[in-house]
């Protein structure tokens, strides 16, 4: 009797210290990821046909963390400077930053123009997700943008004939992804015309998200599966003592 007695204890010791850990930790406690590049081509053109490049100088939170290129050159689409791109994580809090840079754009499909600077970035903290675009020297015909566009700004590019379009630019874009994370590609070209080119371009582009810090171990789950571990190693002690208390009072 006494022995079923010890393991009966013994087990809801361990049912409970299981209960604790399976009740309270998170379906996941991987701090959240990022990443970013600063160029993706994806075009069909006439003549020449698919023109895919892309995406050039990646980074992530997993590493490599950043990225630089002394220039890109996409010829008869575009060409450009200088271009880096870092995505990093705060391990001790979650918070993550991404952003990608570009210097010097020149679009020569459809002679659009030039673009000092394009720089897309985003935060992810435990308050959200945040991020945006800022442009410099913004030289492109017909369109007129400030340097930090509102969110998903978007203009026409007008065609060579009056009332007709070669497609759109977004600025700013951003796309809250289903996963949780937020994408900024600050420059989205979107061409729609058959005789110039279809598809997309799109320049700088950064994604964060969400953040998910690890858990301390000595506050939530962590805390609940040290008392667990704790609870567990008390067992035999606990056993030990009440055979000894058994065997005095059979004695007396």
């Amino acid at each position: 009797m006494h022995n079923r007695m010890a393991r009966r204890v013994g087990l809801v010791g361990l049912a409970v210290a299981a209960a604790l850990v399976a009740g309270t930790a998170p379906a996941s406690a991987a701090p959240g990821d990022g990443s970013a590049y600063v160029l993706d081509v994806g075009l069909t053109l006439p003549v020449v046909g698919a023109v895919n490049v892309g995406p050039l100088a990646e980074s992530n939170t997993d590493g490599p963390t950043t990225a630089t290129l002394a220039s890109v050159n996409v010829p008869g689409v575009l060409s450009t400077g200088v271009v880096t791109s870092e995505a990093i994580r705060d391990d001790a809090t979650g918070v993550v930053h991404s952003e990608a840079t570009v210097a010097n754009v020149n679009i020569g499909l459809a002679g659009l123009g030039t673009i000092g600077a394009v720089e897309a970035y985003c935060d992810a903290t435990q308050a959200g997700n945040t991020g945006g675009a800022t442009l410099a020297n913004v030289n492109l015909a017909g369109i007129t943008v400030g340097a930090n566009p509102t969110p998903n700004f978007t203009v026409s590019i007008a065609g060579p004939l009056p009332g007709t379009t070669l497609g759109q630019i977004v600025f700013n874009e951003q796309i809250n992804n289903p996963d949780g994370s937020l994408t900024v590609n600050a420059i989205h070209i979107k061409f729609n015309a058959l005789t110039v080119a279809t598809g997309d371009i799109i320049i700088s582009s950064a994604t964060c998200g969400p953040a998910a810090p690890p858990i301390p171990l000595a506050s939530g789950a962590g805390l609940w599966i040290g008392l667990g571990l704790i609870g567990a190693a008390a067992i035999p002690v606990g056993i030990v003592l009440l055979r000894k208390r058994q065997g005095g009072l059979a004695t007396a």
